[in-house]
């Protein structure tokens, strides 16, 4: 947003009393800074230790060939979560969509870590979609109301280096946990983090964030915005397509036609109104960076979700190995957010994106080079942290400049969106890249690599077929890097 202003009288009174050399751990700013760092923090431990945990989840449940529906079905319902948080931040305030996430997303890791099946496990990981979903938009409307756009890169940057400790330390735990214990308590365990942030951030975001654009609900002349049910509709319709979709490629059978031609039928339309005008075809501005922020999310992730596996089932390594080499891309991706964050390159924010989404295109191509048996593993870890650094740049400067960009009456509506472009890239990246792992004999590695060591139903080729498209999605982003500056 170009000047999203803090909501209240004292946070514009904080604004305004703001020296130069306040920072986002300046008295003002500390609590709320440490409290919604807190909420990253909590959501990329999940991201890696269940990351790890998923090959032998999968193959326990006997539901490797559902692979990739158990991370679909968490981008899936969290573009319902998206909308519905940037509609609800916009008519009360974040406080009430924060508070509602996280307590779907600790429900969603006790449903899966309770599961019998691979369906019931899929089931949680919606769950927990949808709680992330309304999380991490009301996230984007606290960083645009609370602080003032000089400090938005430094926070933004913030909640990149809260995923370092997590990288390192998530992978290791989760595979020990996996290994002794079982991997069930990677999912148990993890709702007790809940508490420290809901007990540090609520109380800061209630007193600086709450209400409406303008003032407190109820305050003279200040109207409480009304839900926009249409978009709740779009939100639903997208959802449910995307779900259809990737049921039908997971499918491959003549009669997934008609759920794959409902799918389309339902999302094209509902994306074509959820995300600003000109989207699709890369407009200046606005459009390019949402659209931006889709490729570099989609294309990283999907090829990500496919990491440990392939490590696990085709080049014999332990579960926790598997996780660990994914360890220094969290460290890198800190370090790009960081370099974005700098005063003096902000002049050069575009040209970051481009040599960061370049990084993320050859992080994605050389990753199945561990195909190769002569290969070293570890350069699967080499490939990530340069992709990881690269992904850095991009996506917290993509936050940088959907918030520059965006009017304060918009704001939870744009960041919506541009998180809508990263659900529902990932979502539908997954399932082309998952159809083709599936299609070329993916499922067979269930029963593979049931220890260190010992690698069976090779299948290559399903995983090359899920790499090097995506390395191609992400070269589309290289072109799109030079649209976001509006002439």
């Amino acid at each position: 947003m170009s000047a999203l202003e803090p909501r209240d009288t004292d946070v514009a009174a904080d604004a305004l009393a703001m020296e130069p050399k306040d920072t986002v751990l300046s008295r003002s700013y500390r609590a709320l800074s440490i409290g919604i760092v807190s909420v990253v923090l909590l959501i990329a431990f999940e991201a890696t230790a269940v990351g790890t945990a998923m090959p032998v989840a999968a193959r326990e449940l006997d539901g490797v060939s559902l692979y990739a529906f158990a991370f679909s079905a968490f981008f899936t319902t969290s573009l319902f979560g998206m909308v519905l948080s940037g509609q609800w931040s916009d008519r009360s305030g974040p406080l009430g969509p924060l508070t509602a996430g996280i307590s779907a997303f600790a429900a969603g890791l006790l449903l899966a870590g309770t599961a019998v099946s691979m369906w019931p496990f899929i089931l949680g990981r919606a769950v927990q979609g949808l709680g992330g979903g309304l999380v991490i938009v009301a996230l984007y409307v606290v960083v645009g109301r609370a602080y003032p756009e000089r400090l938005r890169p430094a926070i933004m940057a913030a909640f990149a280096a809260s995923w370092v400790v997590p990288s390192i330390v998530g992978p290791l735990a989760s595979g020990a946990v996996t290994e002794h214990i079982g991997w069930r308590w990677v999912f148990l365990g993890i709702p007790v983090l809940v508490l420290l942030p809901l007990a540090l951030a609520l109380p800061q975001i209630r007193r600086k964030t709450a209400g409406p654009v303008g003032g407190e609900p109820g305050e003279s002349g200040v109207e409480r915005a009304s839900f926009d049910r249409r978009r709740i509709k779009l939100a639903l319709g997208i959802s449910v397509g995307a779900g259809l979709l990737q049921y039908a490629a997971q499918d491959l059978r003549w009669f997934s036609l008609l759920p794959g031609a409902a799918g389309l039928a339902l999302l094209v339309p509902a994306a074509l109104g959820l995300l600003p005008r000109g989207t699709y075809r890369a407009a200046r501005g606005l459009p390019s960076v949402v659209l931006l922020r889709g490729l570099a999310a989609g294309s990283f992730i999907s090829a990500e979700s496919f990491v440990p596996l392939m490590l696990v089932t085709q080049r014999g390594l332990s579960p926790t190995l598997a996780g660990f080499s994914l360890a220094a891309g969290g460290v890198t991706w800190a370090l790009g957010s960081w370099v974005q964050s700098r005063p003096r390159l902000e002049a050069y924010r575009e040209r970051l994106t481009t040599f960061g989404m370049l990084l993320v295109a050859a992080g994605i191509a050389a990753a199945p080079s561990v195909l190769v048996q002569e290969v070293p593993a570890w350069t699967v870890a080499v490939a990530w942290a340069f992709g990881c650094f690269g992904m850095g740049l991009v996506i917290s400067s993509s936050s940088v400049l959907l918030l520059k960009l965006s009017p304060p009456e918009e704001a939870g509506t744009n960041s919506a969106a541009l998180q809508i472009s990263d659900g529902l890239s990932n979502t539908l990246l997954l399932a082309a890249g998952g159809a083709a792992f599936a299609a070329l004999g993916g499922g067979a590695v269930s029963h593979a690599a049931t220890q260190a060591g010992a690698v069976s139903g090779s299948r290559p080729a399903a995983f090359a077929a899920v790499f090097l498209p995506m390395a191609a999605v992400a070269l589309v982003g290289v072109w799109v890097t030079t649209r976001l500056r509006v002439r």
